[in-house]
């Protein structure tokens, strides 16, 4: 603890000497660079996230339409198809994207750009996919426009350099270590409710979500942060709390995926969607402000137009995924009597497994050749 106290104490000394020497060689030269660099790296990771929150949501609408296709078909599973494995492909390079953002921006930045995606994928549906333009999704995509916007402009543009040191000596501080012990107490009474009590209450599930959510974020940045460091100037990965965020971060994401399944089996995804994003960015602004101190020394004013810009983005991101058209998919268990040629019959009858054309190549032609007499 007091290795990690002494190197965090003598960094801001020779970083400030540096400078100091700097600005009295050349002040122009010396302010221009370091604040070029820094709007460059805040700038970076905005334009990272926002590409990368563009390509999530155009291979979810892939995955969508390959859904869609392989329903209509009904021929092979849609694991088989190799739009679905593009669409998997894109959400990979768009998730790294995300990951890479978080080394160059501050996380209570990166976090709030999701809506990005929910606009980005309203749009590529009705374009695409040729869905009904609705009011709300017009009135929300500008809500959510204008609160990225309001994001972009007053949230903090410092741009820290993660290292190793400074991860451990923000792990170990105080106000941390009470978030923590405040988060896990929280995350194991709700987990006592969902789990024992059996409450299935949406926003109990989402909360589980969130609280992992915000270990997640903090996990990410740091290791974000020091792969990028060791890249662009001291070696990062030989210390041991790179591996400890390593792990914190794939566990956590783990069993965030878990509860996030658990909650779009039970409830409708325009429930999950808005709630979700707007838990998921409080957390990792919380996050940011907690462990990162990204709001420190930031004016007041900016505080709160970054609030209020993150309030229109949830509600634009509520109104955006409210009520949106499902998919509909046919029922492909049962076969429609009035469909097969001689039939007046309108009920629904399943056909029973023991006989010879259960399943088997005769039923799929007597089938398609109610399909072709109907057209």
């Amino acid at each position: 603890m007091e290795n990690s106290s002494d190197f965090n104490a003598t960094v801001p000394l020779i970083s400030a000497e540096a400078l100091r020497a700097q600005i009295v060689q050349n002040p122009l030269q010396a302010c221009w660079s370091w604040s070029t660099a820094n709007v460059c790296n805040y700038l970076l990771g905005i334009i990272i996230s926002i590409c990368g929150n563009v390509l999530i949501s155009v291979s979810l609408n892939i995955q969508k339409y390959a859904h869609v296709r392989q329903a209509q078909r009904g021929s092979k599973p849609y694991y088989t198809s190799g739009m679905w494995w593009s669409g998997v492909v894109l959400m990979g390079v768009g998730e790294l994207g995300n990951f890479a953002a978080y080394g160059f921006a501050p996380a209570s930045l990166i976090a709030p750009l999701g809506c990005v995606s929910v606009i980005a994928s309203a749009v590529i549906s009705v374009v695409f996919l040729k869905e009904t333009v609705r009011t709300s999704d017009v009135v929300g995509g500008s809500l959510a426009i204008t609160g990225t916007y309001l994001l972009v402009t007053f949230a903090p543009h410092a741009s820290t350099h993660i290292t190793a040191h400074l991860v451990q000596y923000y792990a170990i501080s105080w106000h941390f270590l009470l978030y923590l012990f405040i988060e896990v107490v929280l995350f194991c009474i709700l987990l006592y409710l969902y789990k024992r009590r059996g409450v299935k209450h949406i926003v109990i599930v989402m909360l589980l979500v969130a609280l992992l959510a915000s270990l997640t974020v903090i996990s990410v940045k740091a290791v974000s942060g020091m792969i990028t460091e060791s890249i662009t100037s001291q070696l990062q990965l030989i210390y041991p709390i790179f591996y400890v965020m390593l792990v914190v971060m794939v566990a956590s994401c783990a069993f965030q995926i878990k509860f996030l399944n658990q909650a779009m089996k039970m409830f409708d995804a325009t429930e999950v969607v808005p709630i979700n994003f707007v838990f998921f960015t409080a957390s990792a602004i919380v996050a940011g402000i907690i462990f990162y101190q990204e709001f420190e020394d930031l004016a007041l004013l900016n505080i709160f137009m970054f609030l209020f810009g993150c309030l229109l983005s949830f509600i634009g991101v509520f109104l955006i995924a409210r009520n949106r058209p499902k998919i509909k998919q046919q029922d492909r268990t049962f076969i429609p009597m009035d469909k097969i040629p001689g039939r007046r019959n309108t009920d629904k009858v399943q056909p029973e497994a023991k006989t010879q054309t259960y399943g088997s190549l005769a039923a799929k032609l007597m089938c398609n050749r109610a399909g072709q007499t109907d057209d």
